[in-house]
């Protein structure tokens, strides 16, 4: 017999308790959403990122209260990223739900002729519109009919997107733990109802960084993944402190999963071409290519677009259709993607990072099963105990639309292949 997910609450917050550095905040009082299609304000919806989930740690037994969450709701065998499956241009995908090439964060390190270059690292490209207007995310359209959001480190949010923010964001900070983030998600579902958001994000990334340090197989990722979970159970007690736990639309998915790479696979990009006859856009698991005046690219390409070893590199006019990459301007010329399992990197680079290269790696065909990523969701909207099979993850996008009641913006997702996780009468 199925016991209620909130029967077992209790044992999954005492499992987490000792990575939980303080006590959850207690409400002054139950917070009041409407749960039904009527003129009040929609069901709240909450999307969280657990950065670097692969579908398949959810095996490993680490990860309780999402197992349990699953248990009452819809999990799904696994989610396919977009390509390049990579961090922000999936963070993007989610919430506009456009494939990279449509949305114009085309890879984490890129170049825009008229804005320059842009990193991970770079704060002034991370927060400036310019770089994500191509896209309007789920924040935006909310605000145009009415609704507050409210975003914890989401990528993106840190941008004046067309003129705005969400009301509610905060720049990322990767010193503020797991049940910081938690408290201040909490903390916004405290707010009078006035103020009070209806789409809510989360994000968490020690798997990821963990993935990435020490490889996805390795004790440090099966630490991160039970540390994660014990935020995930300090925010459910939250919520259930609060009256919201069957009364709040909860999404958990990942960005991409993670693939091992050990230390000697490296394609060394140096041996195979003269890099001062080329600009390196990017380097890594995609590595991007762009012409230098003076030098003869076309023969450049007609090297590497010849079999190589380890990877496979294309002209952005004949990458394969399938992976609906290659039409957006920032779009390196020439692309190389390397196997699964392996990098792309040149001589000086690794001296660079003397030696200390990672061991997991993303940004792989999307359709490898190491990439495949998380999804779970749990609330009154959604059917109880489903298995629902593997989906694109621009699917997520018009789901999330249809459950706060927005017209969807142009996006490649189909809502159509994912309603079936809801409950007949929230179809």
């Amino acid at each position: 017999m199925k016991i209620p997910f909130r029967l077992l609450l209790g044992s999954l917050i005492a499992l987490g308790a000792g990575c939980a550095t303080q006590p959850a905040p207690t409400p002054a009082s139950v917070s009041s959403f409407s749960t039904s299609s009527s003129n009040a304000a929609p069901t709240p919806l909450l999307l969280i990122s657990i950065d670097g989930y692969r579908s398949d740690y959810f095996a490993r037994g680490l990860s309780p209260t999402l197992e349990q969450l699953a248990k009452d709701g819809v999990h799904a065998t696994g989610m396919q990223p977009s390509f390049p499956s990579l961090t922000f241009p999936n963070h993007y995908t989610i919430v506009t739900g456009l494939r990279p090439d449509h949305h114009g964060i085309v890879n984490n390190t890129m170049v825009d002729p008229v804005l320059g270059n842009f990193t991970l690292g770079n704060r002034d490209a991370v927060s400036d519109g310019r770089w994500w207007d191509q896209g309007t995310p789920l924040w935006e359209t909310a605000r145009q009919h009415g609704l507050r959001s409210a975003t914890m480190f989401w990528p993106g949010s840190e941008a004046n997107i067309h003129g705005s923010h969400p009301e509610f964001w905060k720049p990322y900070d990767g010193s503020v733990t797991p049940a910081q983030r938690v408290d201040q998600v909490l903390a916004w579902l405290d707010l009078p109802a006035s103020e009070r958001a209806s789409f809510f994000t989360l994000y968490f990334d020690d798997v990821d960084h963990a993935g990435h340090t020490y490889g996805p197989d390795t004790p440090q990722v099966d630490q991160a993944l039970r540390d994660t979970d014990a935020a995930m159970a300090r925010l459910l007690q939250g919520l259930k402190q609060r009256g919201l736990l069957d009364r709040i639309n909860v999404i958990v998915l990942a960005d991409h999963g993670m693939a091992s790479v050990p230390a000697d696979h490296s394609v060394m990009l140096d041996k195979l071409i003269l890099l001062n006859r080329v600009d390196v856009v990017s380097l890594g698991v995609l590595a991007g290519l762009n012409p230098t005046p003076g030098h003869d690219f076309a023969k450049i390409e007609a090297q590497l677009e010849k079999p190589q070893k380890h990877m496979t590199c294309w002209d952005k006019s004949r990458v394969p259709a399938r992976l609906a990459y290659g039409s957006n301007p920032r779009v390196p010329q020439l692309l190389c993607l390397a196997d699964v399992g392996w990098r792309i990197t040149t001589t000086s680079h690794v001296a660079k990072k003397n030696g200390k290269l990672s061991l997991g790696e993303h940004g792989y065909d999307n359709e490898a099963p190491q990439m495949q990523a998380l999804f779970v969701a749990h609330g009154p909207a959604f059917r109880q105990g489903v298995t629902a099979p593997s989906f694109p993850n621009v699917d997520v996008y018009p789901l999330m639309a249809h459950l706060l009641g927005l017209p969807a913006a142009a996006n490649d997702g189909d809502y159509q292949a994912v309603k079936d996780m809801l409950r007949p009468e929230a179809q």
